[in-house]
């Protein structure tokens, strides 16, 4: 199943602006439907676009592209979207970012509510704490025990400040009592190599970037953060056993600039909600130790509105603030 997993993520992590798209007439080309996403190639965001997009284009017989725009935790490709025409034709997959740094900058520049059209959600994600090899400990306690009796000498990967990880990895920090240097990346993938090749000790990262990695000595999983634990780590407990309430995840979903037109809103959900309930989707996101999460749009904008006060009050309670 590992080997299935590898195979997997290796086939959907190509370059950047790649195109997923059908044998389609010539004249369709010019109806290109753009997914930007803001983290670089090989993320989980990125990861689900590609998934996502190429069932899409079959669906609509149309030409899918992937444009990545990372950088400033998911704001950039944010900013570009709120920006373009509400044609259809550009669409944001965000991630659980959009509705933290409502909170987290003070300077946004767009409003995650009014600047988009929310489409639907399109997976929850949890997360794993996973430490480099070579650290003198092998468990969460191990972990806390160490880093209070060095403070500020352990790192923290940050895949994307702004994201649920980058929270995640406060959140850790304020409950178990410890002080943890936050090292930012624009994005997952690039944070995890660094992790697996020693420069950084720590990271929370998705179980879907993880799991490819199991085995290989370069990491070592020491807590999910799931509320219970996954049977696609076997022996991995929860971070709740070691800090009691800790629960994180992430959510990933589709957008489109504000005022799309309610025909091409029903057009764009109805095809995405059929790449989320296709089997094999269902079947590769119970593999990832994630859930396929469909909602109709009315829904997930309210889901949208809840989340940004959801994690307004943990942002409060860490004082966490980007420019």
């Amino acid at each position: 199943m590992l080997t299935h997993r590898r195979a997997f993520l290796g086939a959907l992590c190509v370059c950047a602006g790649a195109m997923l798209a059908p044998a389609v007439p010539a004249q369709a080309q010019d109806r290109a439907l753009t997914i930007v996403v803001g983290s670089p190639a090989g993320g989980t965001t990125d990861t689900l676009a590609r998934v996502i997009g190429q069932s899409m284009a079959k669906t609509l017989n149309r030409t899918v592209v992937i444009e990545n725009r990372a950088g400033a935790g998911g704001n950039i490709a944010a900013t570009y979207v709120a920006r373009s025409r509400p044609d259809g034709n550009t669409l944001l997959m965000s991630f659980t970012g959009h509705t933290i740094n409502a909170t987290l900058y003070k300077n946004l520049g767009f409003d995650p509510v009014a600047d988009f059209t929310p489409i639907t959600m399109v997976a929850r994600v949890p997360s794993v704490l996973i430490a480099r090899k070579g650290l003198p400990f092998g468990d969460t306690a191990g972990l806390i025990e160490h880093a209070k009796q060095n403070p500020g000498k352990l790192t923290f990967a940050i895949g994307a400040q702004g994201s649920s990880l980058h929270l995640a990895s406060e959140q850790f920090e304020h409950m178990a009592g410890v002080d943890i240097l936050n090292v930012p990346y624009k994005g997952t993938s690039p944070a995890l190599q660094d992790v697996m090749a020693g420069t950084v000790d720590l990271m929370f990262a998705s179980t879907v970037n993880v799991l490819p990695h199991l085995g290989n000595d370069l990491v070592k999983p020491l807590g999910v953060s799931s509320a219970q634990p996954l049977p696609q780590f076997p022996g991995v407990p929860t971070l709740a056993d070691t800090v009691p309430g800790f629960e994180s995840s992430a959510w990933f979903g589709l957008f489109a600039p504000a005022g799309l037109p309610q025909a091409t809103l029903d057009e764009l959900y109805g095809a995405i909600e059929q790449a989320i309930q296709d089997p094999a989707y269902q079947e590769r996101m119970k593999h990832e130790a994630a859930t396929a999460a469909p909602m109709p749009p009315a829904e997930f904008a309210e889901f949208v509105k809840a989340d940004i006060e959801h994690w307004a009050k943990i942002i409060e309670v860490s004082g966490t603030t980007l420019e």
